[in-house]
């Protein structure tokens, strides 16, 4: 009998390689799921926190912000409101998202516009005058801050 005169395979042999074939691929498709949204809530607190910003609600936001006693509405109202540092914001792109080893809370890289639509690559006059700020949430209780 040669190496290549084999005869079938047992039924039982095909049924373990497509149960351990199928666990493989269950388990990274979860992996990958999971590596994905790693950061989903946190990007859905800033995404919930400057859409109400951009709607004008700045005493929710500031709800939102759930700031420290050294925060004030004024000090809020001066970083975010119609003619603060980020102000007015109409529109956002959040374009990324990182935790620092050994960190409590997630950075989050915001691009924010005083257009909207946010506008695109082509649209260089509007996209000049867009700001980045890094935001901080905590893992713990979504408050928001500035990045360290």
């Amino acid at each position: 009998m040669g190496l290549f005169d084999g005869g079938a395979e047992e039924p039982h042999t095909k049924l373990r390689r497509y149960l351990i074939t199928l666990i493989v691929f269950i388990a990274l498709v979860s992996g990958g799921v999971a590596y994905a949204l790693r950061y989903h809530a946190e990007k859905k607190t800033v995404a919930v926190f400057l859409n109400t910003v951009a709607a004008g609600d700045l005493p929710q936001a500031y709800r939102l912000w759930k700031p420290n006693a050294r925060y004030s509405y004024q000090d809020f109202l001066s970083d975010w409101g119609p003619t603060g540092e980020f102000g007015p914001v109409k529109s956002y792109h959040i374009a990324s998202a990182n935790m620092r080893k050994n960190a409590s809370g997630v950075v989050i890289a915001v691009e924010l516009s005083r257009f909207a639509p946010f506008p695109s690559d082509q649209d260089f006059e509007k996209g000049r005058s867009n700001k980045e700020v890094r935001l901080w949430v905590e893992r713990s209780d979504q408050a928001i801050s500035f990045a360290p």
